[in-house]
């Protein structure tokens, strides 16, 4: 498995629709679900999605078994393959906070998502997903399909003024 370089802002890869996946349990796809896994570990991610390393198709890979040291005081979030998602908002309140991404290193901005949703797809080996969150878990699933129809968390950031470089917003974190 390899660990790959990830995109950043700025890289019109990350601006792309990806496509669904027709083949499930396939070793390319496997392969991907690895290297997606391996490379999100690596960078110490909640969570990764396959445009991210260039790879256009609707595959997503967040949560894990242990705390992530870039959200130590966030709930875990079960480890999940999520392919060909679909999410739906339960209800019209919305959560504000903090968001980070693995392709626009260094910085945070306040997010405003749907706070209860529901989502669906497949594991990559075919069997049915149908789950929902609610908290981080909720904005980790929103931020990583976001990703697959070409969106980065600033672009739906309201309040620029809540957005910047983590080593200003959050000294204490820096030092």
């Amino acid at each position: 498995m390899t660990v790959h370089q990830i995109l950043k802002m700025g890289d019109p890869r990350l601006l792309r629709t990806a496509k669904p996946v027709s083949a499930f349990g396939t070793p390319e796809l496997l392969t991907l679900v690895e290297d997606l896994r391996e490379t999100m570990q690596a960078a110490n991610g909640a969570g990764l999605a396959a445009p991210q390393i260039g790879v256009d198709l609707q595959v997503v890979l967040f949560g894990g078994d242990k705390v992530n040291p870039r959200y130590p005081d966030r709930e875990l979030i079960p480890p999940t393959v999520l392919v060909n998602p679909v999410i739906t908002a339960l209800g019209d309140e919305e959560d504000e906070d903090w968001e980070g991404c693995l392709s626009v290193p260094g910085m945070r901005g306040v997010v405003p998502r749907p706070a209860h949703v529901r989502y669906r797809g497949f594991d990559a080996h075919g069997n049915a997903i149908d789950r929902e969150a609610k908290g981080f878990h909720a904005r980790v699933v929103q931020h990583e399909c976001d990703h697959l129809w070409g969106k980065l968390y600033p672009m739906r950031i309201r309040d620029f003024s809540r957005f910047g470089y983590i080593e200003v917003l959050f000294p204490e974190l820096s030092a």
